[in-house]
């Protein structure tokens, strides 16, 4: 199983937004030289986001900026804005098992509430983390790098 690199791109971008935004316009080429991707990829994200309610972006020279505080975006909000499925579930079943084979009559009935367990936990781990939480720890690790080539 893998998720998409669209939550992880998605909250690179965010954090991008809040570390840059009040030295800088920060525009979609900007971001996507941040990110080493297209700017395609970026607007992508980008629309996914303001759809959301998490990002606004108007044109002219302000650029791209959060619609909400860091505090109150958690990696939960990002995955379900960028990657979860339409259908609401990492797990998908094979659609044609036969109902007459003990197995295959069986399999879903048997798996569904691990599964469901299984997505509960992701979900949860997901919400209990703020991108202020994400953000803090990426201005502390470019800090010490900073103080690192300083000495």
């Amino acid at each position: 199983m893998q998720i998409t690199s669209r939550l992880t791109m998605a909250a690179h971008m965010v954090c991008a937004i809040d570390y840059f935004g009040d030295k800088l316009p920060v525009t979609s080429t900007f971001l996507a030289g941040s990110l080493g991707t297209s700017p395609v990829m970026v607007r992508t994200i980008m629309g996914m986001l303001k759809q959301a309610g998490i990002i606004s972006s108007s044109k002219g020279k302000s650029g791209i900026t959060l619609a909400r505080p860091l505090e109150d975006i958690s990696l939960l909000d990002l995955w379900r804005a960028v990657d979860q499925t339409e259908a609401k579930s990492l797990f998908h079943f094979h659609e044609a098992p036969c109902p007459q084979c003990p197995v295959g009559g069986n399999i879903h009935a048997a798996l569904d509430g691990h599964l469901e367990a299984a997505q509960r936990a992701l979900e949860d781990q997901l919400a209990a983390v703020s991108l202020e939480e994400v953000e803090a720890e990426v201005r502390r690790r470019a800090d010490a790098g900073a103080a690192r080539q300083g000495a």
